[in-house]
């Protein structure tokens, strides 16, 4: 006999475990279904334990440049199965804290995959694909996240070709290494590998890395990586991949023609696709189009009734934080409250290399494709007292303005820690603040967060601290 709820969450990733917390705070009868681990990709094989690899690389890096702070170190290396170690530890104790939200919401839990029967009953199957347990429910919500997309002409084997997942829990440290994509999770993977010694070349589609970030950082964390010693391939893609005994020969266009590389391991970073096989959704009438759930962002309906998909499962942006705010608003919804609807132009992106990456909004050129007149103020953090003190003199803020209205469009970071300064951001965009509400806030001396303020009081002509000529107005 099925069990009966009045909500059940298939997936506990960000999005899948704060669904079920939040309706069963808001009086609903909760499960979660989930096939793997509580917690999904982000805290198990995704954002936290890379976290804290990044972090092993980081200490790595300050001990292989302690002579500058006076400190002198010798006979450094990297423990690479200890850093493994850590990160694994850091991942189960996360996992663990999920556990934990879920006896504590009285959430029942149930390990398995989840079928759809019809749009009201779901199967919860075995590895084997025997049904376990059946559940029927008011709302169903989908949330079983995204992969690693695959190239034609790439198969991951897990072995000589991997994708993230077995990046962050290799064996064995290799000694070449190709990465395929030079998004947030490539350059990544990029930075941790060299910081420990491991040969790294980046190939990519487009004309920097982080593409998708404002052109100026893709091209000053290409400086800086070229400075590190990674061999970047810009505007080039990988032909084919040959195994060649304990290795691969991986065939490089570029510009300039072909170029053969051999490394021990090629990692595949070409982004994501969501988890929509093996659910029943074609059975139940759920349409998928190009590997994500179709919905209406206003409510995060199918089209089905009763059936609702939240966080990477429904495209872009592939963000953890994006997926536990849809789950909030999708519950406070189905509770009969009225949520402040998310505003999808106002989501940070992070991303945690060094120098970190982090931004919101419009890039300079996408604000000036949609016909804006800017005002664009830059800050380098070579100027920031702060900045200096730690030896992190990388990286800018850049700020893009409106110049008509004066609406803040975008804000575009490269440094050190400034995946930690961008909230000021989003939540003076989301207030609408202007550029001279955030001239006039004080902002603590000596911070790197000053440097969002001078970037601003650049694009309004009024920043003391470059030796900026004041035009006359």
């Amino acid at each position: 006999m099925a069990k009966e709820f009045d909500v059940c969450v298939i997936g506990s990733g960000p999005g899948g475990y704060v669904a079920a917390i939040r309706a069963s705070q808001l009086g609903f009868k909760t499960a979660i279904v989930e096939k793997r681990h509580l917690g999904g990709v982000c805290l198990n094989i995704g954002c936290i334990p890379t976290k804290a690899l990044l972090r092993s690389a980081e200490v790595m890096e300050s001990i292989q440049h302690a002579d500058d702070y006076g400190i002198s170190v010798k006979d450094v290396k990297a423990d690479f199965g200890g850093m493994v170690k850590r990160s694994r530890g850091v991942a189960n104790k996360m996992s663990k804290g999920v556990q934990f939200l879920m006896k504590a919401n009285k959430i029942d839990v149930f390990m398995g995959t989840g079928v759809f029967k019809s749009k009201s009953e779901l199967a919860v199957n075995d590895e084997k694909g025997k049904e376990t347990e059946s559940i029927k429910a008011k709302h169903f919500i989908i949330a079983t996240g995204a992969r690693p997309r695959q190239l034609p002409n790439l198969e991951i084997d897990g072995e000589m070709i991997i994708d993230s997942e077995k990046a962050m829990t290799m064996e064995k440290q290799p000694k070449k290494m190709v990465i395929i994509g030079a998004g947030a999770i490539g350059v990544e993977f990029a930075y941790f590998y060299h910081t420990l010694g491991t040969e790294v070349t980046i190939v990519e589609l487009q004309k920097t890395l982080v593409p998708v970030e404002d052109q100026d950082v893709g091209k000053e964390l290409g400086k800086i990586y070229k400075k590190k010693g990674m061999n970047l391939m810009l505007e080039s893609t990988v032909e084919k991949v040959e195994k060649k005994g304990k290795g691969v020969k991986v065939t490089v266009k570029t510009k300039k023609g072909e170029e053969v590389i051999e490394a021990d391991v090629v990692l595949s970073a070409v982004g994501v696709t969501g988890n929509v096989e093996g659910l029943g959704l074609e059975d139940i009438g759920v349409k998928v189009e190009r590997g994500a759930i179709v919905v209406d962002k206003s409510d995060y309906s199918t089209g089905v009734d009763g059936i609702y998909a939240i966080g990477d499962i429904i495209g872009a942006p592939w963000l953890a934080h994006k997926a536990s705010h849809e789950a909030v608003v999708l519950a406070e919804q189905l509770a009969g409250k009225n949520p402040k609807p998310i505003n999808y132009g106002n989501i940070p992106g992070c991303t945690y290399c060094e120098p970190q990456v982090a931004s919101v909004g419009l890039t300079e050129a996408a604000a000036k494709e949609e016909g804006y007149d800017v005002k664009v103020g830059k800050f380098p953090l070579s100027a920031s007292g702060k900045a200096t003190a730690l030896g992190h003199e990388e990286g800018f803020v850049k700020v893009v303005f409106d110049a008509k209205y004066g609406e803040w469009l975008g804000c575009h970071m490269i440094g050190f820690g400034v995946t930690e300064m961008v909230a000021e951001a989003v939540v003076a965009r989301d207030l609408e603040t202007t550029g001279h509400e955030i001239i006039n806030a004080v902002h603590p001396h000596p911070t790197l967060s000053e440097a969002v303020m001078e970037a601003v009081a650049e694009a309004y002509n009024e920043g003391v601290h470059l030796g900026t000529p004041v035009k006359n107005k």
